[in-house]
Formats: C-alpha cells, structure tokens, sequence
C-alpha cells in the first residue's frame, strides 16, 4: 500500500510542467518495426507506432503520419489511445457542515496505452472539523503502473489531480492486460475511490481471422491485414507451394547438385555456419560459404600486391592501383618529363613506368637510341 500526503504543492508542479511544455522539445518515437510480424508487436514498440489493417498493405507498422502518407486508409489504421471514462458519480446531498468526508466521483474506468498517461480530477469535500494535511493510502497497484496524486490550492472541496501512467505491456506473467482495481482510500475513512485499469497492449482483430481468404489466395487466413499460410504453402500472399519433398539442405545449396555450403561450412536450420579457418585472419563467407578473403593473387609475395583486400577471390585495389593483383600504380610522377609531359610526349605511362616510342628511351623518354 502507498500513502501520499497532499500538501498543497500542485501550483508549483503545474508551472514547472507548463515551462517544460513551453521548450516545445517533444521526445522522439522509438523506431516502428516496418517488419513487425503482428499488430501486437507493432503498437507494444513505441506509443506513436500504429498498425495498417489494409490487406497487404505494403508495410504495416509505422507512425500514423506515414501510414496516412503511405495510402493507408483512415478506416483501416489501428492506434489505440489512453481513455478515462467516469464509472460512477453521485453527487453529496447534505450541506458540508453536516457531512462526513466526501469523495467524488467515486469511480474510474481507465484504459492505458503504455507510455500514454491519463490525468484526472478528484474532489474531496471535507469536513469542517478535519486537519489541513489529508494523508491518501493507494492500494492494489499493479507492478509497472505508476499512480502520483497532487493537490491543488486548500479550498472545499479540496481538488486532487491524479495521474495514471503504465510503463509497459505484459507487466504480469499471470494478468498481461488486467483488469486492476486500486482503491484511493483518505487516511482513516471507509470511503475509497475506485480505479479500474487495463491496458492496451492487444489488437482486436486478431480475434477475427478470415479463413481462406482471397487476398491469401484461399491458401490462409488474412489476420489483421497479414496472410498466414496454411501447411506447404508460403510466401506474401500464399501463392507459393512448397515441395513435400524439400528438405532445410536445399536452402544451403547455391544450385540443385552444389555441395552444402560450398563444402566450407554447416546447415543449421536453413542457413549455412561457415567453417573457421586456423588463421583467424582468413575467413569464409556468403550465404553458401561461398566466398573467403585469402584465395586472390599475389604480388612480391603479398596478397593483391599489399595495395588492395580480398572479396570473395578478388582484388579490390585501393586508390591510384590498378590490375587483378593491385600491383599496378596509377601514380604518373614517375612518368613526367622535363618538359612536364607524360613521358615527354613520346611514348605512354604503363603501372608508373613509361613504354616510350621507338627510336626514344629512357625512364621518361627523353632519349634517343643510336
């Protein structure tokens, strides 16, 4: 149980959060997963995340500006927002001087989207008799819901803000959505004000799944705009059958009678686990092992002449090199003549040395063979 002890302080809270709402700095949305595989996955990533019901709609998951944008229609776009409704409310009937402690309205019904907070008034009319300080015990709050209650300026009724915030789905592993009842209860009163809190972490139309649908090609359900295919069949819409015959090896084979991952490696589940070579620095890869960094040409006894990497058995020359093996400068200082021509106008620069034309020789060309 939670005691707060309202001292009058909500004017002070409310010009601190009317200056930081005056910065106009807003928090920036979590990314939306576009692969999201359910609505569900989709509205639990981040508050601004909501889910396209559009039958194969190109992405579903993404902020509802983008899916506006994208051609999602308004009708078919789910974005569940925190609600409070008033559950029950009856009004006092005897004057203030004659009653006891008072608490109005006496009970809440609270819908909570995770990260989106529900704030509320409620009015404590209190007895002439009873002390400044009013101590409120909150009971029964689930773990992952955070309750605050603030007070306004002394008067009666005595005015008590209350703010209700969930911090995320799937709080109990028993109770994932509620329904919670916490009870607001004055210190020393019978009376309580009662909060029924659930939250919404589900998507209704995953409840209502259109078997064989058409959009699925009859071959699955459509549930909340995504096909799900139905045994031996794949693919966006389910128009892919699949072999009763095929086997996960065939996934890690680059042709029907290639090896299993090139011979470099291992099939698990699919997808190939290249094999690790005694040098740490030389490796395998590709999706069927099919490439390493090691098997390339050398040159003057390096690998792609010390001037390129390996990728997949080919050089990839770095800047100014050139040739299978990067052994090929591109630079031609070396070939400028005293007359600052590439090989004096007489002949062309080949990898940094000049191929000059006869009867002219010579580092740059400049001379003449006898």
């Amino acid at each position: 149980m939670t005691a707060v002890k309202l001292l009058c302080l909500l004017p002070l809270l409310l010009l601190l959060c009317q200056r930081a709402a005056g910065t106009g700095v807003r928090a920036k949305p979590k990314m939306c997963v576009s692969s999201a595989s359910s609505c569900e996955e989709c509205i639990q990533a981040d508050p601004q995340c909501a889910w396209c019901l559009a039958p194969n709609f190109w992405f579903n998951c993404h902020t509802l500006e983008t899916l506006r944008k994208g051609g999602c229609p308004e009708r078919h776009i789910y974005n569940p927002q925190s609600s409070m409704q008033v559950a029950k409310n009856e009004s006092r009937k005897d004057s203030a001087d004659s009653t006891p402690l008072f608490l109005q309205p006496q009970e809440f019904s609270i819908q909570l989207r995770p990260g989106v907070p529900q704030s509320f008034p409620l009015n404590i009319f209190m007895p002439t008799d009873q002390p400044t300080d009013l101590t409120l015990d909150i009971s029964d709050v689930p773990d992952g819901v955070n309750i605050t209650l603030n007070s306004a300026a002394k008067g009666n009724p005595r005015l008590v803000q209350v703010h209700v915030e969930a911090a995320q789905c799937g709080i109990s592993p028993h109770n994932r959505t509620g329904p919670w009842s916490v009870l607001i209860t004055p210190r020393g009163s019978s009376l309580s004000v009662k909060l029924e809190i659930s939250l919404l972490c589900t998507c209704s139309c995953t409840e209502n799944p259109e078997e064989n649908s058409r959009f699925c090609s009859n071959a699955g359900a459509l549930i909340c705009g995504r096909c799900h295919c139905y045994d031996s069949y794949s693919g966006e819409v389910c128009n892919m059958q699949e072999d009763p015959d095929f086997s996960e090896e065939a996934l890690c084979r680059s042709a029907a009678d290639a090896p299993v991952c090139s011979g470099r490696g291992t099939c698990i589940s699919g997808y190939c686990e290249c094999n690790r070579r005694e040098n740490p620095k030389e490796r395998y890869s590709g999706r069927f092992c099919e490439c390493d960094n090691f098997n390339c040409p050398y040159h003057n006894g390096r690998i792609c002449g010390g001037h390129g990497k390996c990728v997949c058995g080919q050089c990839q020359c770095e800047v100014n090199w050139l040739g299978d093996d990067c052994s090929c400068s591109s630079e031609m200082t070396s070939c400028m003549g005293e007359n600052q021509d590439i090989c004096s106008g007489k002949g062309l620069c080949q990898c940094g040395t000049c191929e000059c034309n006869p009867p002219f020789r010579g580092p740059t060309c400049e001379g003449i063979a006898h």
